[in-house]
């Protein structure tokens, strides 16, 4: 593994740039610094580059964006050149873009590997940030991007005895980089989110049982996955730009391969509707949600688009309790909702079982398994599905000072404000990438990691030709952007 060997830092040659992550949005920030003059390192706490991609190998894991659109943009020839293998693309054939990313821009000179930022100090007498990592070295910049990822913090609830557990225990969020192997053993999985839904299925099949614990049943649409049709690539590479530009515009930043309709469900008879969600559902993906204009803003329309994913669950699983049990009662995209490969056919395995812990939630863990609802259950192996501190967890998780000494985390103690998800008052020239407030885990990451990217480029450029040091979001321009966003969230059936 290449290292940086010299960042030529110090307090008085200080770098342009550092950015924390070397995921996706480490990556671009990396390529469009270099690209332009500018002197940067990376820090990575990974072994490699790939972020997410990296860290999460658990059986199944893949992207739910197609991967034409799960690409970045910004070089034409990368975009040409490289070639996908399937319409959604698995987790090692991800790692393996992110690779090709760093080798063909000659990133990894820059990036330093396996080492934590452990504090960040904003210096007012020089205008400079002082980033120090877990090793001690120390570096002085100009400006900071915090690249640090929505999902790069795994989330582990505090279960009383939690490691007291005497078996091989995982999370899905920092899975072996060694194959993992279930074969003949009593499995348990604590979760049903997006992580559990695509592994299920596979651990499933492997192993000798397998129980899930479940607290809130999610919303899933079948990817209908398989090799990418390659006429289909061609057509697209022949047109990218259109394509690309296409995706900008739609409210996910994904979504020009699909048909579009603006109509309500309101405009159809029952039948006409069932079968326009079942050409979605056919069709497969996160397009449901698209399937008609009103089902994110109007209460009933959702519920109608809702009791359609239900009634599928109903006719997918045999057994009409597990099958209750696996329909979700709230609104449907007000998560993220899933995409799978058979997982609700899982259920029908004898090998199978589904446990909620919502009324009962589990109450510790053994050194053999878990007790709830007063019920004692053994495992060979216990998967923690649990998710991530999701936004602003790796950001508090580093000891970050801006104006006066103030903390992010004493900034942020009422809940972050930013603005555009970008800058945060008191904390100059520091920028984050699709932090909160933007679009970020709403939509497609790398959309928004390239529309956040570009401007922070275009902004450090205009700084530049006009001689300017210094930037910082405004008190008003959080509070206006806040503002904002929660008049459009108001608008949406979460709020209803």
């Amino acid at each position: 593994m290449l290292h940086l060997k010299d960042p030529s830092s110090s307090e008085a040659n200080p770098l342009d740039l550092v950015i924390v992550g070397a995921g996706f949005a480490g990556l671009y920030a990396l390529q469009r610094a270099l690209s332009s003059d500018r002197t940067a390192v990376a820090i990575e706490r990974g072994g490699d580059v790939g972020g997410t991609w990296y860290w999460n190998r658990y059986p199944g894991a893949r992207c739910d964006v197609q991967s034409m659109e799960y690409s970045y943009s910004f070089n034409d020839a990368l975009q040409q050149n490289w070639s996908w293998t399937e319409r959604y693309a698995a987790q090692p054939e991800i790692l393996r873009y992110a690779n090709h990313v760093a080798d063909r821009f000659e990133l990894r000179p820059h990036i330093r590997f396996e080492t934590l930022v452990v504090a960040m100090t904003f210096l007012e007498a020089t205008g400079l940030w002082r980033t120090e990592t877990n090793s001690g070295e120390i570096f002085f910049s100009r400006f900071c991007i915090m690249a640090t990822g929505c999902l790069s913090s795994t989330n582990l609830p505090d279960f009383v005895g939690r490691d007291d557990f005497q078996g091989e225990a995982y999370h899905t969020g920092t899975w072996p980089h060694e194959p993992v192997d279930f074969t003949g053993k009593r499995v348990g999985i604590i979760g049903t989110g997006s992580s559990s839904i695509q592994s299920i299925p596979i651990i499933a099949a492997a192993c000798a049982h397998l129980t899930v614990f479940q607290r809130t049943p999610n919303y899933s649409i079948p990817a209908h996955n398989g090799p990418i049709d390659q006429d289909y690539a061609q057509e697209i590479k022949a047109h990218y730009e259109d394509f690309r530009g296409l995706n900008r515009q739609m409210f996910a930043g994904f979504g020009a391969h699909q048909s579009r309709w603006e109509d309500s469900v309101f405009d159809l008879d029952e039948p006409e509707r069932k079968e326009r969600f079942e050409a979605r559902w056919q069709e497969g993906g996160l397009g449901f949600s698209s399937s008609f204009s009103d089902t994110g803003s109007n209460l009933e329309a959702n519920q109608i688009a809702a009791e359609f994913v239900r009634n599928k669950i109903r006719t997918l699983v045999s057994d009409p309790e597990t099958a209750e049990r696996l329909c979700p009662d709230q609104v449907i995209g007000c998560k993220r909702v899933c995409v799978d490969t058979n997982y609700y056919e899982t259920y029908n395995r004898p090998n199978v079982d589904l446990v909620s812990v919502k009324d009962h939630p589990i109450e510790r863990i053994t050194p053999t398994g878990l007790i709830t609802n007063g019920t004692q259950y053994d495992f060979d192996m216990l998967i923690f599905a649990t998710g991530f501190d999701a936004m602003t967890g790796t950001l508090l998780k580093i000891d970050i000072q801006g104006r006066a000494g103030m903390t992010l985390a004493e900034t942020w103690s009422a809940g972050p404000k930013t603005y555009l998800g970008l800058a945060i008052n008191g904390f100059p020239n520091l920028f984050t990438v699709s932090g909160p407030g933007s679009p970020s885990v709403l939509a497609n990451m790398i959309v928004a990691i390239e529309q956040h990217v570009e401007w922070i480029a275009s902004c450090l450029s205009y700084l530049r030709d006009n001689s300017k040091q210094i930037i910082e979001a405004e008190v008003k321009a959080e509070e206006s952007w806040v503002e904002l966003v929660n008049e459009i969230a108001e608008d949406l059936v979460s709020n209803l």
